[in-house]
């Protein structure tokens, strides 16, 4: 897994594999702790080491691990890597599709783990999803096999996460009858429309709940509010606007959703520990070295 990952993650940073959905990964120092946005995905280590803080809880995954992201969550993150031994791994986007098929297929056969769902969580990578994974990114060496069997060996390891004991949170987030399903649903929506007027009471009455319940349920899995929850989803894209499409503070602060510039600049300084241009020329001296680690994994949604 290291030797492919060191062939196909060449350079610093995420390069986009032949597959869509998927990159991978090589970092040569440490990057300290800094906030970051995750859409449901999978992230496989195979070499270094990463650590999640989500509230108290603190989620480290290196060598031989996956973390699995359920729901689309802010939480912060660090990195350790040197030159001498580069962090190397493997990002999978959920495919949401996918999974619903693969999750009815295992509801009849009654084969999925049925633990406690998490919105994170990291466990050690088992013999099967391992092999699935190396064979994934010896597929991506060729275009021919890229083309032809890495969204079937994509598919398995879909698979073999579901059917793990890290499947449960899937399934949870993809059924609406649950508490988590329902919170999951509210999470998708905030995403999709975290510019617009959203309205915590509307996405209560939208989960089937009362608002302190939905208040209660949220932050059982995201740790945060609804309301907080939004505001930290604006500001993660009004930095990705302002450092990838280099637009100005009162541009990005608009295009989120903010009608108050000042109050935008107030509530990202708060956040981020540093003015809203500040933290645009922080982030692009660390992008000319790291061009694509800090652009894809650490500013925006992937």
């Amino acid at each position: 897994m290291v030797a492919l990952l060191d062939k196909l993650a060449p350079q610093e940073g995420h390069t986009l594999a032949p597959i869509e959905g998927v990159k991978f990964m090589r970092a040569t120092r440490s990057l300290p702790r800094m906030p970051v946005l995750y859409e449901p995905c999978i992230v496989v280590i195979a070499q270094g080491r990463k650590r999640g803080y989500l509230g108290d809880e603190v989620f480290p995954y290196d060598a031989q691990q996956f973390l699995v992201l359920a729901v689309p969550l802010p939480f912060e993150a660090e990195t350790e890597a040197s030159p001498e031994e580069p962090l190397l791994g493997i990002s999978m986007r959920i495919d949401l599709k996918v999974a619903a098929e693969l999750l009815l297929a295992l509801d009849e056969a009654g084969s999925y783990a049925q633990q406690m769902p998490k919105g994170i969580c990291a466990t050690p990578l088992d013999a099967k999803l391992g092999d699935a994974v190396v064979r994934l990114l010896d597929a991506c060496t060729s275009p021919l096999e890229a083309n032809l069997l890495a969204p079937a060996i994509l598919r398995e390891i879909y698979f073999r996460v579901l059917a793990s004991e890290q499947g449960g949170a899937i399934r949870a987030a993809l059924t609406h009858q649950s508490q988590f399903g329902k919170i999951a649903k509210a999470l998708r929506r905030i995403h999709a429309e975290y510019s617009g007027d959203l309205d915590v009471a509307k996405l209560a009455d939208e989960a089937g709940m009362s608002v302190p319940a939905f208040h209660a349920n949220f932050k059982a899995v995201t740790q945060t509010s609804p309301i907080q929850y939004l505001k930290t989803t604006r500001l993660h894209k009004a930095r990705l606007l302002m450092v990838q499409d280099g637009v100005t503070a009162a541009v990005a602060s608009d295009r989120v959703g903010y009608e108050s510039p000042s109050q935008f600049s107030r509530e990202f300084k708060r956040f981020f520990g540093r003015t809203p241009q500040e933290e645009t020329r922080f982030m692009k001296n660390l992008l000319v070295e790291i061009p694509m680690e800090q652009s894809s994994r650490y500013v925006t949604v992937q």
